[in-house]
């Protein structure tokens, strides 16, 4: 008898922790080195106008977007759950013509212990 009960699918699981921490990790240094890169640019570019404002509320906001970002996760990445059975059609069965019932074929194993 088959099984009808939804068998989890490999494809749904979600992503391993450590890929996931990773991640987030890379997500947060980029940040962070955008705002190095804004308080920098703050201080080096002379004269100084609005860029040298909008540099400075780079590099004052970016610390709270970085961690915002960092610990947000993975929850908004929805995976698609496949289906575990077979998509394939399966051949007819063979029927015995002389009986007019399918062919069943039984296999028994036995332990050989003459070795």
């Amino acid at each position: 008898m088959k099984n009808t009960r939804n068998a989890p699918s490999v494809t749904s699981l979600p992503q391993a922790p450590h890929d996931e921490a990773n991640h987030r990790v890379r997500r947060y240094a980029l940040t962070m080195g955008i705002r190095t890169v804004c308080f920098i640019l703050m201080v080096v570019v002379q004269p100084y106008g609005w860029w040298t404002w909008a540099f400075g509320v780079g590099a004052a906001v970016l610390p709270y977007i970085a961690v915002v970002f960092a610990n947000a996760g993975s929850d908004s990445n929805e995976v698609l759950a496949e289906s575990p059975e077979r998509q394939l059609e399966a051949p007819a069965v063979a029927v015995d013509d002389s009986a007019g019932r399918p062919t069943i074929v039984t296999i028994d194993e036995k332990r050989d212990d003459a070795q």
